[in-house]
């Protein structure tokens, strides 16, 4: 390998593929890392890393020189909540002309966050693609956003009922009322 080489990454396309974008809290879904070579090298290892990152916006008081007094400085605070490799192949020599596709399942841990845009926090989801080489810097894909939304509660599997008219105010009502849901008056069988 020759001097320069070791900075630059490998003529290989990383594309990470998901079957759904939108997830809620705690549901897995599964998805490909697709790798196309065009250059031989030695893989350490193919992941996806998947972040979820917290922005939250601050204030503080900053004495400025040119002013010659405190001025509010607004700067944006960030953690990360959750940092998951999700490992898909182990070390490999890749060869020139290789096209594989290697499968992932993505988890997202029910105690999680859900995905938040606010004028004073962040909350986001983002997975990619990563073909790791030792030596040089690792091949990447594109960074894909996840939304990630809270389940609701109290899923309900609506069935087909048969509709009655309530005989005060004709209003329909479901068959299995015992009373109107409009005015309140006993159903009459």
């Amino acid at each position: 390998m020759g001097f320069f080489k070791m900075f630059k990454k490998p003529k290989i396309a990383v594309k990470v593929e998901l079957d759904k974008k939108t997830l809620v809290l705690g549901a897995n879904t599964n998805g490909t890392i697709t790798v196309s070579s065009k250059e031989e090298f030695d893989a350490t290892e193919i992941r996806a890393e998947l972040r979820c990152i917290e922005k939250i916006r601050r204030e503080r008081m900053v004495y400025t020189g040119r002013h010659r007094r405190p001025m509010r400085q607004v700067y944006w605070e960030s953690a990360t909540l959750l940092a998951d490799d999700l490992k898909a192949s182990g070390s490999m020599h890749i060869v020139p002309g290789l096209k594989k596709k290697f499968p992932i399942k993505v988890n997202i841990p029910a105690g999680g966050r859900e995905t938040l845009e606010g004028m004073d926090a962040n909350v986001s989801w983002f997975i990619k693609g990563v073909v790791c080489v030792d030596g040089r810097p690792d091949a990447t894909s594109d960074t894909i956003e996840l939304q990630v939304v809270r389940a609701t509660s109290g899923t309900v599997v609506k069935e087909d009922v048969e509709m009655v008219p309530c005989e005060y105010c004709r209003a329909l009502m479901p068959v299995t009322s015992s009373s109107c849901p409009i005015c309140g008056a006993p159903r009459k069988s």
